[in-house]
């Protein structure tokens, strides 16, 4: 036996236990290798005329057997040598395939800058170095589920075939062994099932089965495996009359895999058929996408990305159970099922494939090592993504409606969630529904409806647009002249809040103080009747004690006695919000009871303070506040109380 040397012995035992998070990577590491294998075979052909071969030639087999508990993953692609079993599998991190590529393409170079390609052009082909292995450690991830590996081999050329073994443990063997033809088998013999792992699950067809399809499916050599599947026996002549049909088993070889994946092809030769089958089947949706976005750049990093965006909201989108991200592939090969670092949050509902051979992956392939190439293609991924919405708006309203309506509220948050950082890219993508054109809009498209002397965008914030239509201080806003955007979703005024202004113009909530509508006029006789009220406004403010900030003369009310505003950061809307969450105990607006003095209700208390009826200021004060809140929304302290003056009232 030979023995590891002490270092490699140290790395293995680190590799099997520490390196690979995922023990059934071990297929995908193997197949790779094979591939890398035929590729080798490949490419020699293309200088060696005496290799008679295509690549139509090259098959990856995998097999199990349940009895002997073996899993073989067999090529017929170039082959080792006794000499060469020795280098590549006995000295570990050693990678024949990195050497070969190094070898083969030292004088290969890329465009500095990255080149789009559009559907009419033919998409540059990089499959010439796109050699999987780079490490040299992936053979060993089989010792993760096997106490024992087997590699027979016979390099191509050669007469003589060899076997390399070995338990992971001390040192390996290297004897001579049989093998027909070129190519090398890998056997893993699988460990015994324990409490913590059930090595048995890769023992089935299904599971192996799965595993291919799941890492390997875009692997650009067939992979094989004898598959069982049921027939009807031949039917006897003559057939009795009480003949029932009867089944039976054989096998059959079948190809797992797909070999050519959709996103490396041009736009321009696949059917949207086609895409949506592949975004169902790959992603679990059982409705087509509403948009699929392709995108092939050449450059100094080269990648194809095939996005879509889903024609439904998952009904856990806004969980804490829904996972983000797009697939990464790295030569065809799946790195990561949920690479979060390729997209924003904003952006977490789009689903797709990002693939590019040249990312600089970690050793273990599971991770990368230079995040600065991730970010460069996930800053075009997003610069795409933004481009097709903005397309969508444009030019097939109703279907951008139907996508805003799904996952409107994630671009909000992204603003909200950025403190305003992202409000022009993003703000101009918002939909809110206008009071006065009874329909969805852009911020932009109000903006460009304002009256010239409009000085913000005023927005109210609630439940449903039917009763914000209905609020005291949206018809005052609405009877000025001005257009008020009716927010229903809990995000909203934050959102707003975070954005401040929008194209130069002020943000302001239509239930927020200081709204700047008056003219000159109303605001002096505003000022004028509160000052001749004083004496009113105190005693209605002593009596709502510290349920209110102040009682004040609007200048913007028309129909309702009284309205409910608020002064500071925290809106009313906002404290209905954070009213729900166990973190905002406490957390209340500064609420101002505005009194509409042109009302006749407003002349019954100025009389009551007259004839010196605290008691009745009192009550009705009361009566107001509690009338102003159930508009708003928010709850009344003392309904017993409401309902017993109400009772009062009709008597």
């Amino acid at each position: 036996m030979r023995k590891f040397k002490t270092e490699s012995k140290k790395l293995l035992n680190l590799m099997i236990n520490s390196i690979y998070t995922n023990r059934e990577i071990f297929l995908r590491e193997l197949i790779s290798n094979a591939s890398d294998a035929e590729d080798k075979l490949y490419f020699r052909s293309l200088t060696d005329s005496s290799i008679e071969l295509g690549k139509s030639d090259l098959v990856i087999n995998v097999a199990f057997d349940k009895e002997a508990r073996t899993i073989t993953v067999s090529d017929n692609g170039i082959g080792m040598d006794k000499d060469s079993l020795d280098a590549n599998l006995g000295v570990i991190a050693h990678s024949d395939s990195m050497e070969f590529k190094s070898a083969q393409f030292a004088d290969v170079e890329k465009p500095e800058e990255e080149i789009e390609a559009d559907e009419e052009q033919a998409v540059p082909n990089s499959d010439a170095v796109d050699i999987i292995g780079q490490f040299g450690v992936g053979f060993y991830s089989g010792f993760m589920v096997a106490d024992k590996v087997r590699v027979v081999s016979r390099a191509y050329g050669d007469d003589q075939a060899w076997a390399w073994e070995s338990d992971g443990v001390e040192g390996y063997t290297i004897k001579e062994a049989a093998r027909e033809g070129h190519g090398t088998d890998v056997i893993l013999h699988l460990k015994p099932n324990t409490d913590e792992e059930d090595y048995d699950s890769f023992l089935s067809e299904y599971g192996i089965k799965d595993l291919i399809k799941r890492y390997s499916n875009y692997v650009r050599y067939p992979v094989q495996m004898m598959v069982t599947k049921s027939r009807q026996k031949p039917e006897p002549d003559p057939k009795p009359e009480d003949y029932k049909p009867e089944w039976e088993e054989y096998q059959e070889l079948e190809t797992i895999n797909s070999m050519t994946p959709i996103w490396k092809r041009r736009k321009s030769e696949v059917e949207q058929a086609e895409y949506n089958e592949f975004y169902k089947s790959q992603f679990h949706d059982f409705t087509d996408p509403q948009r699929t976005i392709v995108v092939h750049a050449e450059g100094a990093i080269s990648y194809d990305v095939l996005l879509f965006i889903p024609g439904r909201r998952p009904f856990d989108y806004y969980s804490k159970e829904y996972e983000r991200g797009l697939q990464l592939y790295s030569s065809n090969v799946l790195i990561m099922d949920k690479c979060e670092e390729l997209l924003p949050d904003y952006y977490g509902f789009v689903r797709g494939v990002v693939s590019s051979q040249d990312l600089t992956l970690n050793i273990s392939r599971e991770t990368l090592q230079h995040n600065s190439q991730l970010r460069a293609i996930a800053k075009k991924v997003e610069k795409k993504i933004t481009a097709e919405l903005q397309k969508m708006r444009d030019n097939e309203r109703e279907e951008y409606e139907k996508f805003f309506e799904n996952f409107g509220r994630a671009l909000k948050y992204g603003i909200y969630t950025s403190y305003g950082m992202n409000k022009e890219e993003l703000g101009s993508l918002l939909l809110f529904y206008s009071a006065k054109e009874q329909k969805m809009v852009t911020l932009d498209e109000y903006v460009a409806s304002m009256p010239e002397n409009q000085k913000a965008i005023y927005y109210a914030a609630g439940e449903s647009t039917e009763r914000l239509g209905k609020m005291p201080m949206v018809t005052g806003v609405v009877s000025k002249g001005y257009d008020v955007l009716l927010c229903t979703q809990d995000v909203d005024d934050f959102c707003f809040q975070a954005m401040a202004n929008y194209a130069e113009k002020d943000l302001k909530n239509v239930a927020g103080a200081d709204l700047g509508l008056e003219s000159e006029g109303d605001k002096a006789a505003a000022e004028e009747t509160a000052k001749a009220n004083e004496d009113l406004l105190g005693a209605m403010k002593e009596a709502l004690d510290e349920e209110v900030t102040k009682v004040a003369v609007s200048s913007v009310l028309t129909d309702a006695p009284a309205a409910l505003t608020s002064e500071g950061p925290v809106s009313l809307e906002m404290e209905k919000v954070l009213a729900g969450m166990p973190d905002a105990e406490g957390m209340r607006s500064q609420r101002v009871l505005e009194l509409n003095a042109n009302h006749p209700v407003f002349e019954v208390l100025a009389s009551a303070q007259e004839a010196g009826d605290a008691d009745k200021v009192k009550r009705y004060s009361r009566l107001l506040l509690n009338q102003a809140l159930l508009v708003e929304g928010l709850p009344i302290d003392d309904p017993v109380e409401f309902a017993q003056q109400i009772a009062e009232l009709m008597q």
